[in-house]
């Protein structure tokens, strides 16, 4: 069933389609009545964590249509325009920060890349390198709460949310740094101009006052009121999503920052990639309970136990099994498959579901920088008009930190779990 499943997705069938073809192959086996799967994928649906993913999508679509991606820039020109060669540690809090918003890689690659991309490409810097810095601070996008993957692992597996969010913080801060530490050591080498950026009349690196960073206040403080408010107890997180999405509203209604068609295409955006999502949602989530009912999660947990009692060993493999997968797999399928395919296995090593869950999205994440799949790279390529294969060359140094930082999180769990030294954890 598995390996069907798998052959299936590398053939290039699309992820919920391919999903939906096996469950109907295998519909009598399931005791699943074929006329009956519409409905059934409804019922999975009807998962009230869920209502966050669209309402999260949308509040980004109208976040960015009404002009943030700019002002993000702005804000991180002025943090950290005195850096060494600054608009790459510029494209890095940038994508950061937009990340905060959306909840998407893809989507923070392409609105940063957009925004910075041509500016570091006037400054000197090798094309191949924007494209796979662009791409590898994209990664960001998920890394760092609101993060769509962990809203679905957190649904999938029975954990809490709010301890996601609140355990990814570190995570994501420290591929933060190991990226600004990587361009900071690679900058010399990829700027044409004897390893110094280029001088841009009225440079705007240098040109950003207090005036921009006030008016960029109102944009700033949504991330503030979501996540203040999720891990303050205020709201939960499918609540703190609804808020978004009705801050970005009366932001954009409030500022005149977008006209009315714009709005209008933020809504239709936001809808089609939420049904893109749920439609893999409902699909994997009939797929779950199918591998439940033929004990498939506690036949790899019963295996991997005997293979070693070792979770030291266990948790390196499930590294490199979960690295393969995200190669091939796309992020959110990836995430319903294995997350209640092997966390059944990690409590029997007494890993916590909330580390384990974080090893997994990051893991997953990491291959939206692997081909085949490599989403990221794509969308880097295309938005920063450069060749593929010069991006790859430019991005393993970043893959090389990203690996670093995933056994740091692998084999050092209180970098996950810190919230658990604050009272009430």
């Amino acid at each position: 069933m598995i390996f069907f499943l798998i052959a299936l997705l590398i053939a290039g069938i699309p992820v919920g389609i391919a999903f939906s073809l096996v469950i109907i192959t295998r519909a009598d086996e399931w005791n699943i009545v074929v006329d009956y799967v519409g409905q059934t994928t409804l019922d999975a649906l009807l998962n009230y964590p869920f209502l966050a993913i669209p309402l999260f999508m949308l509040g980004g679509e109208l976040m960015t249509r009404g002009g943030l991606t700019r002002q993000l820039v702005n804000v991180s020109k002025r943090l950290l325009g005195w850096t060494s060669a600054p608009m790459g540690h510029i494209m890095i809090g940038a994508s950061a920060l937009m990340g905060a918003i959306t909840g998407s890689s893809v989507a923070a690659v392409a609105a940063i890349g957009r925004a910075i991309g041509p500016e570091m490409l006037k400054r000197g810097y090798a094309p191949g390198y924007v494209g796979a810095l662009n791409a590898s601070a994209g990664l960001l996008g998920v890394l760092l709460p609101p993060s769509i993957p962990l809203i679905l692992y957190g649904s999938a597996v029975g954990v809490s949310i709010t301890q996601l969010f609140l355990a990814t913080l570190l995570p994501g801060i420290l591929f933060l740094l190991s990226f600004m530490v990587v361009h900071t050591l690679r900058a010399r080498s990829v700027l044409m101009d004897g390893g110094r950026e280029r001088a841009v009349e009225g440079d705007p690196a240098m040109g950003i006052g207090r005036r921009q960073i006030v008016a960029a206040v109102p944009a700033l403080f949504m991330p503030v009121l979501v996540l203040g408010g999720i891990y303050s107890g205020t709201f939960t997180p499918t609540e703190a999503a609804a808020v978004a999405a009705l801050y970005a509203l009366i932001y954009i209604v409030v500022g005149r920052t977008a006209r009315i068609r714009d709005v209008n295409e933020a809504f239709v955006r936001a809808a089609i990639s939420a049904v893109a999502v749920l439609f893999i949602i409902g699909f994997t989530t009939i797929f779950n309970r199918a591998l439940t009912l033929e004990q498939i999660p506690q036949l790899i947990a019963g295996y991997a136990v005997s293979y070693t009692e070792s979770p030291l060993v266990f948790l390196l493999v499930v590294n490199v099994a979960l690295l393969i997968v995200g190669m091939f797999m796309e992020t959110s399928a990836a995430t319903l498959l294995m997350g209640p395919l092997l966390a059944p296995a990690a409590a029997r090593y007494g890993i916590d579901p909330v580390h384990f869950g974080i090893i997994l999205v990051v893991n997953i994440e990491i291959g939206l920088l692997t081909p085949p799949l490599a989403a990221n790279l794509y969308v880097a390529a295309l938005v920063n008009k450069v060749p593929l294969i010069p991006l790859i060359r430019h991005v393993l140094w970043f893959l090389l930190a990203c690996l670093a930082c995933l056994m740091l999180i692998t084999y050092i769990p209180q970098i996950a779990l810190w919230y658990r030294f604050l009272p009430g954890f």
